[in-house]
């Protein structure tokens, strides 16, 4: 096991913008640990065990014979989610769709809040663009003000400009009506993108999605991931919305044959099973209210309020996350996502993925365990331990003015989480496992700086 842990390690060492593979986790790992996986934002009730089951016995022809068309596939997809096909692309995930954006339509220079999805950064850099990056106070809880972006955007002189909606770590989403403020003041840029790849989790408000607008402005783009959504990252599938000259523009430079026959089967299967869907997004977004409660009660910790299926976590002063992330992986079998290189994050802050109560109590077990070396109270009504009297307890955020509400866990919806974007749970700790704490010194070997993989963005990031 030891030796297995050590791999996997060194995958992490090695990693740069991004996480390891689950793949190349399990095969590090010598298939002799199971990983509860709280760093790949699926969605874990779709699709059912059914469609699996489906999708299984068709194999053998999904992998023998070649797909159909993209005009096909996208033609099924739009009639599904009643959108004009000359106005959708559709992409080989949406990391295919964010590069040619890049190379079509970026001429010079964009502007994007950070921290966010890394490709929003790091794509235009590879391609020799400037990047405007603007930093999100965590303050406010990396909420995202509008009219300081704008005013950040005028100064700059940025010609295009990004918004993640739910932002991707920490969970933030601007209204539906802040979002269309945002491209009324940028009308005059070359390009507005919306990225609403995590959009369906949110259940904060009826309508969020700018999609209808889009079609009817010059220059935004709403961009959308189908592997996200649907648990399928593997199928690797995505699609944008724009005017049909602007989607014209993307679809023609795509690749044919750039849909496999796993995204097709899935898209046609989706007309037939649209409730099982709407379905799992209501159990998800339960789950998120429940797994926000449960971490709120670890001493230390501060929780950010998310519409995404993940939550941002703040760890206690003095804990590195990249080595609280290789004990979890290690001695719980539990995998996150440490976030020191994200570009405005750092590795005091976790991403962790929406997974049912079961998965989320061994998490926090495993995080109590590994953070105060004490086992947590699972079914008793007790206070948050608090910090020993001759202890300085950690910092902590403004206490703050709402309490998120533990809900019952029924498949209904959920009422939305009674929270404002710039407020944050924390808790008080008691004192840290001495193996977690950071010591004064030199950066030990296992802990690296900063990497993105690009020289720009590390000179950026580490002030050189």
């Amino acid at each position: 096991m030891a030796e297995a842990g050590s791999n996997v390690t060194e995958l992490f060492r090695a990693s740069t913008a991004h996480s390891p593979s689950y793949a190349a986790l399990s095969r590090a790992a010598g298939g002799q640990q199971k990983i509860t996986d709280f760093c790949i934002p699926c969605n874990p009730y779709y699709p059912t065990p059914e469609m699996f089951e489906e999708l299984g016995g068709r194999l053998r022809d999904i992998l023998t014979y070649y797909p159909s068309s993209a005009d096909t596939i996208t033609a099924e997809l739009c009639s599904v989610l009643g959108l004009n096909p000359q106005t959708v692309a559709m992409g080989n995930g949406s990391t295919e769709l964010i590069t040619w954006i890049d190379h079509l339509l970026v001429r010079d220079s964009l502007a994007v809040p950070v921290p966010t999805f890394g490709r929003w950064t790091d794509q235009p850099m590879e391609t020799g663009k400037r990047v405007d990056m603007f930093p999100l106070p965590e303050a406010s809880g990396f909420a995202l003000d509008p009219a300081s972006f704008v005013e950040f955007i005028r100064m700059r002189g940025s010609r295009a400009a990004v918004i993640c909606n739910p932002n991707n770590p920490d969970g933030g989403l601007l209204p539906r009506h802040g979002v269309l403020a945002l491209l009324d003041a940028l009308q005059d840029l070359d390009l507005v993108v919306v990225d609403e790849s995590f959009l369906e989790f949110a259940d904060a408000e009826a309508e969020t999605s700018v999609v209808a607008d889009a079609v009817l402005r010059p220059n935004t783009i709403v961009l959308r991931s189908l592997g996200k959504n649907f648990g399928l990252h593997g199928v690797r599938f995505g699609y944008l919305v724009a005017n049909p000259g602007l989607a014209a523009r993307v679809r023609d430079a795509l690749p044919k044959w750039n849909l496999n026959s796993f995204a097709e089967t899935v898209v046609f299967m989706l007309k037939e099973h649209r409730p099982e869907y709407q379905h799992s997004l209501r159990l998800v977004q339960r789950d998120r209210q429940e797994m926000i409660w449960q971490l709120s009660r670890l001493p230390g910790l501060t929780v950010y309020p998310s519409q995404g299926n993940f939550a941002y976590v703040r760890l206690p002063d003095g804990v590195d996350g990249a080595v609280l992330r290789n004990r979890l992986l290690d001695e719980h079998g539990l995998l996150v996502r440490e976030c020191g290189n994200k570009i405005g994050s750092s590795s005091r802050f976790l991403r962790l993925v929406v997974r049912p109560q079961a998965d989320v109590e061994r998490l926090v077990e495993g995080l109590h365990r590994t953070l105060y070396g004490q086992q947590v109270p699972y079914g008793q009504q007790q206070p948050v331990p608090q910090a020993p009297a001759q202890q300085t307890p950690v910092a902590q955020a403004p206490v703050p003015q709402f309490a998120v509400q533990r809900t019952v866990p029924i498949p209904q919806a959920p009422p939305p989480v009674p929270v404002s974007r710039p407020a944050a749970v924390a808790a008080s700790a008691p004192a840290l496992t001495p193996a977690l704490a950071q010591a004064p010194g030199p950066m030990p070997a296992y802990v690296l700086p900063y990497g993105s993989g690009t020289a720009a963005v590390d000179r950026l990031v580490q002030g050189a």
